[in-house]
């Protein structure tokens, strides 16, 4: 497994990591989640990323990684613990990361993401929205200097809200979802930029749209009321191009994130060991070549932005 600078951490993180969300007992068994994890190890992953959010994937990790001895860096996120959970309330952000430590079963934290910065619906963290400053950032400060943490980051899923949070200068990585992928390729005009700009290690989640990119859906096409007319011809262009190659989807997305040198990893939510290996062996293909990129690019720009409304499509802002 090739790695990657993590921006101005400087960490070596693997080229794809394992994101918690489809360990969690909701969707797979523990059995299966600890396959996962350790095919992970196996292929030379050294980054997984988790959050309270999801479910009891931290606790299914810490049971999951007990014994583990090679170096390992781990992600995590504010947000979700408590409940109700106050994002301005000083002692309720350090119990979120007791507990997140106390489930992991770690007494650090590699990077610390604040969780949906983008959203205030969601959770409404900055009284200064302008300065992006509070109580969190006081915390987050605080948690470093004494070594609990060692980095902190972003983590959303808008296409532009949290490009403004990254130019802050005060965040070492970004996590962002949704946005960039072979069809969606909303992160390049704000997020991308705005990492670059500050060094600003870019984590990639969702490179497969939760399944929407990893799975074929010939027959939904035939639909008029799943999709609007030029994004079904673009699934179609993107369809046939598939049948050209002989690729398969998964393989495509993968590569494709990884062929952008900015991205530092790419989250996979592997739920088992078998869908582990397959994304490992896709990633060890390396990057596209230069002329599928282009003909990515052309498909792409069939339907630039996305419409809302598409019925079986995740709709990120």
């Amino acid at each position: 497994m090739k790695t990657r600078r993590l921006g101005r951490t400087d960490l070596q993180v693997s080229e794809l990591s394992l994101g918690g969300v489809f360990v969690m007992s909701g969707c797979t068994s523990f059995d299966n989640a600890r396959g996962a994890v350790q095919c992970a190890l196996a292929g030379g992953v050294n980054l997984i990323d988790t959050a309270p959010n999801y479910g009891d994937s931290e606790e299914v990790l810490g049971r999951a990684l007990e014994g583990v001895t090679q170096p390992l860096f781990l992600s995590t996120k504010l947000g979700g613990h408590p409940k109700p959970f106050d994002p301005k309330d000083r002692d309720c952000l350090l119990k979120s990361v007791e507990e997140s430590l106390r489930l992991l079963k770690r007494d650090h934290i590699d990077i610390l993401i604040v969780h949906e910065p983008d959203d205030p619906s969601i959770y409404d963290w900055w009284p200064d929205p302008e300065r992006f400053t509070g109580p969190i950032t006081e915390v987050l400060d605080e948690l470093r200097s004494q070594g609990i943490i060692s980095f902190i980051g972003l983590g959303g899923v808008t296409a532009y809200a949290l490009a403004p949070v990254v130019d802050s200068g005060a965040f070492d990585v970004v996590l962002t979802a949704f946005n960039y992928d072979v069809l969606y390729r909303e992160a390049v005009h704000e997020i991308l930029p705005a990492a670059a700009r500050h060094d600003v290690g870019v984590i990639l989640g969702s490179p497969l749209h939760q399944g929407v990119l990893a799975t074929r859906h010939d027959d939904k096409l035939a639909d008029p009321r799943a999709l609007c007319k030029p994004r079904r011809e673009q699934f179609q262009a993107l369809y046939a191009l598939l049948d050209e190659t002989g690729m398969a989807l998964p393989e495509l997305g993968l590569r494709f994130a990884l062929s952008n040198p900015q991205i530092s990893t790419v989250l996979t939510g592997a739920s088992n060991a078998e869908q582990m290996q397959s994304n490992l062996d896709a990633v060890e293909k390396g990057p596209l070549d230069e002329g599928l990129i282009q003909r990515l690019d052309t498909i792409a720009d069939m339907v630039p932005f996305r419409p809302q409304g598409e019925t079986w499509i995740p709709f990120r802002r």
